[in-house]
């Protein structure tokens, strides 16, 4: 009988354990993909734990990585700066929801000794990638830039190895300005460059040009500002050249938005708009009961977007994005409210 009893006693106490790891797990929230905001979500994340007491552990593998872990129902949320398409939504197995965070600049980024300022025009962007201007002073680019003494050196270009939102942005612009992009090359997560070199995340790239002299390569504006990396003043859709700040970014997001959110904003109409900003977007399940999850671990998942959205906005500025213009905020709002658990809205 005594033994008996243990017995019970053990396994009513490893139930204790089970149930506890249990609640314990449902106060930690796991996500993973876009390098792009990694430096906003360490900082939010951090706040929200130290505010809420709520872990977020997030894995900057790219865009493309976090797609596939939210598909594969490893993580709780993936976040991308490129929206699904719409043969993606179907891959998910279920509706997906995309929440804007923010919005932030591709920079073109350059390591040209004595070259401070840099002047580049679509064209030449374009040229650049495909290849066909191999040599920094080219004339094109001398033109561009008058007041600058151009070196005679080859030009070497650096881009994403990995599945990557920034890479999306970036070529999305390219095929806007560059048909003979469009047609050979074309829009996506991963393509097949033409030239250069590959790194790693967006840390990845600013390290190739921070070491290599004359080079350049896509960036989000953070990872060149931490890095200390000079970027070019891009010429805009109305032949403006535009330098990527928050004011010249949230510019080119101040448009009419759609209800989901899967927008693109490369190669704005406005004139005083940075030609490549993107949005980047945290995309979770619209319905949360499934794999088991219990609707704690739900509401708590649907708490940590909506602050983000709202009392996170104010640490943007401070890392280099710009926050969510109002229309986006509403617009986030509606996708948050449309979050379900068993059917029902989480919150209202």
């Amino acid at each position: 009988m005594k033994k008996f009893k243990k017995f019970i006693a053990g396994i009513a106490g490893l139930m204790l354990i089970f149930c506890a790891s249990i609640k314990a797990s449902d106060h930690e929230i796991t996500g993973a993909g876009a390098t792009f905001p990694y430096p906003l979500y360490s900082k939010m994340f951090d706040v929200y734990n130290k505010e809420q007491g709520i872990k977020i552990n997030y894995s900057a593998i790219g865009s493309g990585g976090g797609i596939r872990q939210l598909m594969a129902k490893t993580v709780d949320f993936g976040g991308s700066d490129a929206f699904l398409t719409d043969q993606q939504l179907k891959e998910m197995g279920a509706d997906v929801v995309h929440i804007p965070v923010c919005m932030g600049a591709v920079v073109l980024a350059y390591n040209l000794p004595g070259i401070s300022e840099l002047n580049l025009t679509p064209e030449l962007i374009a040229d650049i990638f495909l290849g066909k201007i191999k040599k920094w002073n080219d004339p094109r680019l001398q033109k561009a830039n008058p007041k600058a003494k151009l070196p005679d050196a080859n030009l070497v270009t650096a881009h994403r190895s990995d599945g990557s939102g920034t890479t999306f942005i970036f070529t999305d612009y390219l095929s806007k300005i560059s048909a003979e992009w469009k047609t050979k090359i074309g829009t996506g997560t991963s393509v097949n460059w033409p030239s250069g070199l590959g790194g790693k995340g967006n840390p990845g790239v600013a390290g190739l040009i921070k070491q290599i002299p004359y080079s350049i390569g896509y960036v989000e504006l953070i990872y060149a500002i931490s890095n200390k990396i000079p970027y070019a003043t891009i010429q805009n859709k109305s032949g403006v050249f535009v330098k990527p700040s928050l004011t010249s970014t949230s510019i080119a997001g101040d448009i009419k938005l759609p209800y989901d959110m899967r927008i693109s904003i490369t190669d704005t109409d406005a004139k005083e708009g940075y030609p490549i900003s993107g949005f980047t977007w945290i995309i979770v399940y619209k319905e949360q009961n499934y794999n088991n999850r219990s609707y704690d671990r739900a509401k708590n998942l649907v708490n940590i977007l909506w602050w983000m959205t709202h009392q996170g906005q104010k640490y943007t500025t401070e890392l280099h994005y710009a926050p969510l213009p109002k229309q986006a905020v509403m617009k986030a709002e509606n996708l948050i409210k449309s979050i379900t658990y068993n059917g029902k809205r989480i919150i209202n």
